[in-house]
């Protein structure tokens, strides 16, 4: 259960740092408040999260040993 919960966090992570890096370049590039926010989703959207499951995998492995 631990594991899941790790890796929950790790995503949820992820989304948020995604979606601040992209609002914060929205905003740098001149684009409005809704402009940023929608830029801020697709960022989410198009998140590539075979690295954080990658990732997991890998501490489950160490973990097993």
């Amino acid at each position: 259960m631990q594991r899941q919960s790790d890796l929950a966090e790790l995503v949820r992570q992820a989304c948020i740092d995604a979606a601040l890096e992209a609002y914060e370049s929205g905003g740098i590039s001149g684009l409005c408040a809704e402009g940023r926010w929608e830029l801020a989703i697709q960022a989410i959207r198009c998140l590539d999260l075979r690295p954080l499951y990658e990732t997991a995998d890998e501490g489950e492995d160490s973990e097993a040993r």
